[in-house]
Formats: C-alpha cells, sequence, structure tokens
C-alpha cells in the first residue's frame, strides 16, 4: 500500500486528525470525548497518513516536550506497518528538532510494537483515561 504521511500544524491537520481519533479512541474505545481533545493539540506537529484513496488511516503526534501521543490507525489498516511509518515521520521530527529522549504512553496491548521501535518501559502500569498503560522512552 502507498502512503502519503503528512506532518503539519493542528490548523492545517486538525480535520483529518480528529475524525480518526474520534473513531479509535472515543467510538471504539471509549475514551470520553471531553478526555481526547487539549490544548496540547494547538502545539504539536501532527503526522496523518493517507491511502491511495486519500483517506486518512492513521495519525499521531509530537508534542513540544517530547512526549509521542495520540497514535490511532484505523482498524482496517492495522498490521500494515502504517502505524510504523506515522511513528518514523514523528521521530524524524524529533531527531530534526533534536530531541534527546521521546515518552510515550503505550496502552499495554502496543508495548511490543514500541518495543520494536526501541523503546523501553519505565515504571508501573497505570490507567489513562480508564485504559492500562505503561510509559516508554526513547533516547535519541
Amino acid at each position: 500500500m502507498k502512503l502519503n504521511i503528512v506532518t503539519g500544524d493542528w490548523d492545517s491537520l486538525r480535520d483529518h486528525a480528529q475524525s480518526l481519533r474520534v473513531e479509535v479512541f472515543v467510538v471504539e474505545q471509549g475514551v470520553p470525548i471531553e478526555l481526547e481533545w487539549d490544548e496540547a493539540d494547538e502545539v504539536s506537529t501532527h503526522a496523518v497518513a493517507y491511502d491511495e484513496a486519500g483517506q486518512v488511516i492513521a495519525t499521531g503526534r509530537l508534542l513540544p516536550d517530547g512526549h509521542i501521543g495520540r497514535m490511532a490507525v484505523r482498524k482496517s489498516a492495522r498490521g500494515k506497518g502504517i502505524g510504523s511509518e506515522v511513528l518514523a515521520a514523528l521521530l524524524e521530527e524529533a531527531k530534526r528538532r533534536r530531541f534527546h529522549e521521546l515518552v510515550l504512553h503505550a496502552q499495554t496491548h502496543a508495548i511490543d510494537f514500541y518495543f520494536k521501535h526501541g523503546f523501553q518501559i519505565e515504571g508501573d502500569e497505570f490507567l489513562e483515561a480508564g485504559i492500562p498503560h505503561r510509559r516508554m522512552t526513547l533516547t535519541l
């Protein structure tokens, strides 16, 4: 599958990132809508992946403090390496900004995905929006 990954600010990618995040986090995972949106969206760099038909199939964000978050892949597109490509785009942005360490809160079912990209677990499991997570870090 040929992907087009676009990185940019919230103003330029909001509509596309929002629709997928609602689909994955709010509808599929039951995260309350009021927990999905925060002030970090406005100051983050967002990555959105589009399939050959121009449909949004994945998204993620990089905050100014080196946190990666809101990684989401449309259910029908999972297991095809698309999340890895979005993460790679965010890692490239982090390297461009000369970050030394990245942090994320991985849903526990996604820990192996982040392990494959070099992230390591730090600390104990915790709940975020009612979903079990682990803090993970990557030294660049």
